[in-house]
């Protein structure tokens, strides 16, 4: 096949599609450009830039493959795609680790003010260096705070691992562990963690740590907000709008919410002005992912799964 990996590929992937045969073109066509010159392609492997939408595949009658570097599919019409039999892929295992420790970036930058320290010791750390000691006193430890993990898949796992190293105690909410409670035993057993339902869970959790596939509607609203204990701090490094924003901007000002770390955003790439520069708010531009070795991984990872349904060499 001729695939254009549009968002880019790990150099390892790429070698070994083209070991195997097939031709990977990694010179990004603009969005606005696709239609008209993705056609001379068989496959297409994005990550989250890239827009794989009806009309996209309306003008790709030959596509055979979207292969999705990453594990959100939010932007390929997936549905869609396979009902023209087209194989939609992604790569679930391959970040995990590297999103599981940004919760943790997260978390740590705003226990301790970290996110503050590195914009103001710059500009105000050689005239008020005790100043800003005494600003910063207040900071908290991770160390036996409650950790409310919505979603348990492998990345809600990998955080789950990572927090027993700072002995929190860890509630678990799925959806999945409902309709399968025998597996919700299986994974407290197994993870050493405590199964819940939101509503129960809510106003135990320190910090809330969201890890489930984009919805129609936000999951964390103003009264999810309020059900939890002031001084709380949320964390989103799964998919935009699964936080209300406005509700978690209010919160945050009334100072209910304590503090948020957000790796993704409702309308992203444009950000919520509210958002940008919040004192607050630990911010980064969704880069969960973007590690040399996740990307190697999702390289790798993506390879062989393309293999396994297109074997050439």
């Amino acid at each position: 096949m001729k695939i254009l990996a549009n968002d880019g590929i790990d150099e390892a992937g790429k070698k070994i599609l083209e070991e195997a045969g097939h031709t990977v073109d990694t010179n990004k066509i603009p969005q606005q450009e696709l239609a008209a010159r993705l056609p001379a392609y068989d496959g297409l492997i994005v990550r989250s830039a890239t827009k794989v939408r009806s009309e996209l595949l309306d003008a790709c009658p030959n596509l055979r493959l979207v292969a999705r570097a990453g594990v959100g599919m939010d932007n390929i019409d997936v549905e869609n795609a396979r009902s023209r039999g087209i194989l939609v892929l992604n790569t679930p295992a391959a970040s995990s680790i590297a999103v599981a420790e940004l919760v943790f970036a997260h978390m740590l930058s705003l226990c301790r003010f970290l996110h503050h320290a590195h914009r103001e010791m710059p500009t105000r750390g050689a005239q008020e260096f005790n100043q800003l000691k005494s600003s910063y006193a207040g900071g908290t430890e991770l160390f036996g705070k409650t950790l409310g993990l919505v979603g348990f898949g492998r990345i809600g796992q990998e955080v789950a691992r990572i927090a027993h190293g700072f002995r929190m105690k860890i509630l678990v909410h799925d959806v999945l562990f409902q309709k399968e409670p025998t597996l919700g035993q299986e994974m407290q057993s197994k993870h050493g963690v405590v199964i819940s339902n939101l509503e129960d869970m809510l106003p135990q959790c320190h910090y809330l740590s969201l890890h489930v596939p984009g919805l129609n509607q936000a999951l964390i609203g103003a009264a999810e907000l309020a059900a939890m204990p002031a001084g709380a701090c949320v964390i989103n490094a799964s998919r935009g709008g699964l936080i209300d924003e406005k509700a978690l901007l209010d919160s945050l000002n009334i100072g209910h919410i304590r503090y948020a770390g957000l790796d993704v955003f409702e309308n992203e790439p444009e950000v919520h002005p509210g958002i940008l520069g919040h004192p607050s708010i630990s911010s980064t531009p969704h880069t969960g992912a973007s590690t040399l070795e996740a990307q190697e991984r999702i390289g790798l990872e993506m390879a062989q799964r393309i293999l396994e349904h297109f074997p050439v060499g």
